[in-house]
C-alpha cells in the first residue's frame, strides 16, 4: 500500500512538472522536515518551510474563527508576487510547497553572461 502512495506522488510531481512556469517543489510532514524537493538548495527548502508551515498554521487559525462550519477549512493557498506564485497545499500529514513562475517572469529572455552562457 505503501509502494502505491509513492507513486501516486510521483505521478502528482510529473504532472505538475509540465505545466508551464513550473519552477520547483518541496514535500515535507507536519514537522517541518523537508522530505523531497527539486531546483532549489536544501537551506532554502528548509526556510521556506518553517515559513510556510507557520503560514498554513496561522491561516487555518484564523479561517475558523472568521467562518462557520461548512465554509472554515484551508484546502490550500495561493502566494502571489511579481516575479513568482506559491501554491501550499496540505493533505494528512504531508504539505506539497510549488513554485512557478510568473507570467512576467516567463516572458524575460534568459540573461546571459560575457561569455555567451546563461545564468543560473
Amino acid at each position: 500500500m505503501a509502494s502505491q502512495q509513492v507513486n501516486e506522488a510521483e505521478e502528482v510531481i510529473k504532472e505538475l512538472k509540465m505545466v508551464p512556469g513550473f519552477h520547483s517543489y518541496m514535500i515535507l510532514n507536519n514537522d517541518g522536515i523537508v522530505i523531497k524537493w527539486e531546483n532549489m538548495q536544501y537551506r532554502s527548502a528548509i526556510q521556506c518551510a518553517h515559513l510556510v508551515l507557520d503560514l498554513v498554521a496561522k491561516s487555518k487559525k484564523y479561517i475558523r474563527e472568521l467562518f462557520e462550519v461548512p465554509d472554515n477549512e484551508v484546502e490550500s493557498l495561493r502566494l502571489r508576487s511579481k516575479n513568482f506564485e506559491l501554491i501550499v497545499a496540505q493533505h494528512g500529514s504531508f504539505t506539497l510547497v510549488v513554485k512557478q513562475l510568473s507570467q512576467l517572469e516567463m516572458a524575460k529572455p534568459p540573461e546571459e553572461e560575457e561569455d555567451g552562457e546563461k545564468k543560473v
